[in-house]
């Protein structure tokens, strides 16, 4: 028995769809091929949206037209994948971020999928998702029943803007299940790009103390703490604090990061394995191998395999521990590889069709434990960056890292594509150092800061090599970020151009009474003689008067909307603006 699960939301134009198989013979049987969702219609000569890219450059737009045969975007890499995302639309032609109708999809699940467009020889539309058939192969005992993961569908009459906020809304007040979805989050700094594996006491201490001078609230101890890892190739299994490098462990350090007034959080690869590690010594059929193989690795690293108890047990034991060891506020929880070698030890030859899945439940259910045991706990997904930045992720973690790669520029476009139907409130964005560590390229701290200001903000840099002029401007963005964190957490997020083809990087926030405006604007190009860029807003107010915060300018909201702000022309590359619009009362 199949049975389709719809469920239609009152106060959204949203549909989520999934699928339950019921075993209701006497016989088993395997499920090979299970889609969520399935949406029949004709071909009106609609184009297909999805999202491609890589590691530091996910989530890259691409708009096709929608041909003969199947467009298909997929991931079957264990996660939903820096490459592709479990995300497809079809949009009419000339379809714009104001006007256009858009059926999409989202896929709530972190695992391997499929959805695809298919225009039979009678121009009918075929749009599906679901997980990937490929290596999957389920075995239903009678009596037995399979659920499959959910799709949230999304109508827009008013183009891909609409389907934003409708996708923002819908994830904010129905999918996202901690506190912090309405509390603020703190500002962070992490440590990493400052001292990656090379770090004591004393080390994080002063940057601690420079930073909390400066206004961050949380900080946060990377990679390196644990087991005997000095470099990627070794530790990863061994949940305990390194005591040559933390004397005392986290009970000794914590209280000093606090007495500054600051909280502590932690980063943590739970799903890792490294071959050097006493856990890998004593249980090497842990991780994931397929017998009489050589395993691919990753990163120096193998994964553990998930999909077992035991294995989930004994390493969520460990974390907990360390986790109960001190007040611990904040968790990052990261994933550096793929999925590959997909053979688990614990089940007969006929049944690993159901690894890949089961590792996925396995995921779940360790990140739910974590939730009920440490409710208060800001979680923070994470892997490689971007590459399980999914609604599957979102239920168990209110903010993910949006991206490894913390060029300012670049975290433009990538935040761009990720804008379409994640809360900016999730996206996590850091300032760090330059030039940078990714791309080699210089970008003033002023845009760093505003890039990042659009998401969960914090710092990923050693403080003690800026100026004193550099930390002035900090403490002053920090300030900033407190001010407006309310309306970028909350308020309407609007798109005023495109990354992809714009001479500027335009978007703002609006709160939802239309008083309160906040406008961010990058120069992406500079040349002798420019002319003036003008940045259009959006769903201001037509009659009333808005007042610009720092310049006491006044402007008609509909001119504001018509005619646009002009932007200044100066000297120097990719130069920021930031505007905040206030209805003179």
């Amino acid at each position: 028995e199949t049975v389709l699960l719809y469920t239609a939301f009152e106060e959204a134009d949203v549909i989520t769809r999934s699928v339950r198989v019921v075993n209701g013979g006497e016989e088993s049987l395997y499920l090979t091929k299970v889609y969520s969702a399935c949406l029949d219609m004709d071909n009106e000569d609609f184009d297909v949206v999805s999202l491609h890219g890589s590691w530091a450059r996910e989530r890259q737009i691409q708009t096709v037209p929608v041909s003969r045969g199947k467009f298909c975007v997929e991931s079957v890499r264990g996660e939903s994948s820096h490459q592709d995302h479990p995300f497809i639309a079809l949009v009419e032609k000339g379809t714009g971020d104001e006007h256009g109708r858009v059926y999409a999809m989202n896929f709530v699940y972190s695992g391997n999928f499929k959805a695809t467009v298919q225009n039979d020889q009678f121009c009918q539309l075929r749009m599906t998702m679901g997980i990937h058939p490929e290596d999957f192969r389920w075995k239903l005992e009678p009596g037995q029943e399979f659920q499959a993961p959910e799709v949230v569908m999304v109508y827009s009459g008013e183009g891909t803007g609409n389907m934003t906020r409708t996708f923002h809304d819908f994830y904010r007040k129905h999918l996202i299940r901690s506190p912090y979805k309405n509390q603020k989050r703190p500002i962070l700094i992490n440590n990493w790009e400052a001292t990656y594996f090379d770090f004591t006491p004393e080390k994080l201490l002063a940057i601690a103390r420079e930073a909390a001078a400066l206004g961050v609230e949380l900080f946060v101890l990377d990679d390196g703490w644990f087991g005997k890892r000095d470099d990627d190739n070794s530790g990863l299994g061994d949940w305990t604090v390194n005591q040559k490098k933390l004397p005392g462990g986290l009970e000794a350090l914590v209280p000093r990061i606090q007495a500054l007034g600051m909280s502590f959080g932690i980063w943590i690869e739970p799903e890792m394995i490294s071959e050097d590690s006493d856990l890998y010594r004593e249980h090497p059929d842990w991780a994931l191998r397929i017998p009489g193989r050589t395993p691919a690795r990753g990163r120096n690293q193998l994964v553990l395999d998930f999909s077992r108890l035991e294995i989930r047990q004994h390493v969520y034991g460990q974390i907990k521990a360390v986790l109960s060891s001190a007040d611990i506020a904040y968790v990052k929880w990261d994933m550096n590889r793929s999925l590959s070698d997909v053979w688990s030890a614990s089940l007969p030859p006929n049944r690993q069709g159901e690894v890949y899945h089961r590792y996925v439940l396995g995921v779940y259910e360790m990140l739910d434990q974590l939730r009920r045991d440490f409710p208060h706990m800001l979680i923070e997904g994470c892997a490689g960056g971007g590459g399980r930045f999914d609604a599957g992720m979102l239920y168990y973690s209110p903010q993910i890292w949006c991206s490894d790669n913390t060029d300012a520029l670049d975290r433009l476009r990538i935040q761009y594509g990720t804008s379409f139907f994640y809360p900016m409130s999730t996206v996590s964005a850091h300032v760090s150092a330059v030039p940078n560590h990714q791309t080699g390229r210089i970008t003033s701290l002023r845009t760093r800061g505003i890039v990042a200001m659009t998401g969960a903000f914090g710092y990923e840099l050693s403080l003690s090599r800026l100026s004193a002029e550099e930390k002035g401007e900090i403490r002053e963005q920090i300030r900033q970020y407190k001010e407006f964190e309310p309306l970028i957490s909350t308020g309407d997020y609007y798109r005023l151009s495109n990354p992809f083809e714009d001479a500027c990087a335009a978007w703002m926030f609006v709160s939802a009474d239309r008083k309160h405006i906040l406008l961010h604007v990058v120069i992406l190009e500079n040349h002798g003689n420019m002319t003036v860029n003008y940045v259009r807003l959006k769903e201001l107010l037509p009659d009333a008067v808005y007042e610009v915060a720092a310049s006491g300018k006044c402007y008609c909201g509909s001119a504001l909307m018509q005619a646009g702000i002009p932007i200044p022309v100066e000297m120097g590359d990719y130069r920021a603006y930031q505007f905040v619009f206030r209805v003179k009362e």
